[in-house]
């Protein structure tokens, strides 16, 4: 029987060329979506679980008012070329797959067409990282405005609420920015230990991002294996815990206050839970 170092060692070897998805979505009829970075998962009220999506390597999901689901598919062409492509699809609300960005070479970049992060008035938003970090934002009609920059160390996950606050994880530290540009530090240091669990390194001790109706804004603290929820005014509370092998690095609230996690245990996969309600 083959040791558990060699397991770990083949988690690690799998894991260093890619992080965990922090995809997990509801529509409006109660499904969950989520991926596993090899296919999109549909998961019905009353339990039942499927592939939504086949053969898409997608970290992140977005779905519109409208219950139309969009990820990416990323690839890497192999050392012979050392090029990686990329396509955007969209899974519409009756069951057409269709790609609203073709297949084609490297990565999506700051100006392309779609990003994952859109306020209700159909603005998206995305982080410009670079010698200087920016938070760009696009219009319905195609403009694009910078709306903060030049302030950040290390932009990592990012979310928006309704209404265009933009809340971002910059090291472990929670900031937002409002619709107006102004920067605010909301809280501080959200990584206990501040070091790997497992296979979370710094760089991704703390995953997805999302908020509720009453703009409390939830970080997976992949890292500790909890997940905690900052108020407006930045107090810090946890709200859930996951068991090893798992740790939390996406999730959602859902209309009915039920909060659901995105759960990550390398070689087991990973899974969607709901954890408990009253967070309406």
């Amino acid at each position: 029987m083959k040791s558990l170092t060699f397991f770990l060692l083949l988690a690690f070897a799998s894991t260093a060329f890619a992080h965990p998805g922090v995809g997990i979505v509801m529509d409006s009829r109660g499904n969950v979506y989520y991926t596993d970075l090899k296919h999109v998962w549909k998961l019905t009220p009353d339990g039942t679980k499927g592939i939504a999506v086949r053969n898409v390597h997608t970290h992140e999901l977005y779905l519109d008012h409208q219950d139309n689901l969009y990820g990416e598919h990323l690839w890497y062409e192999g050392d012979a070329t050392k090029k990686w492509g990329h396509r955007v699809w969209r899974l519409s609300a009756n069951g057409t797959l269709s790609d609203i960005i073709s297949a084609r070479q490297g990565f999506l970049d700051d100006f392309d067409d779609f990003h994952f992060v859109h306020d209700r008035h159909g603005n998206m938003y995305w982080a410009d990282r670079g010698d200087s970090s920016f938070i760009r934002k696009r219009s319905p009609g195609g403009a694009v405005t910078t709306i903060a920059g030049d302030r950040f160390r290390n932009i990592r996950w990012m979310t928006v609420s309704e209404e265009g606050t933009v809340y971002i994880i910059d090291t472990h530290d929670l900031v937002s920015v409002s619709s107006n540009g102004v920067v605010r530090t909301v809280a501080r240091n959200l990584v206990e230990r501040k070091k790997s669990y497992l296979f979370f390194n710094n760089q991704h001790a703390i995953m997805g991002l999302w908020t509720d109706s009453k703009e409390n804004v939830y970080a997976a603290v992949s890292a500790d294996q909890l997940v905690k929820r900052i108020s407006p005014e930045g107090s810090v509370d946890v709200v859930a815990r996951s068991m090893t092998p798992w740790s939390p690095t996406g999730g959602l609230v859902a209309p009915n206050g039920d909060l659901w996690l995105l759960e990550d245990a390398s070689l087991l996969g990973v899974r969607a839970r709901k954890v408990g309600g009253s967070h309406k």
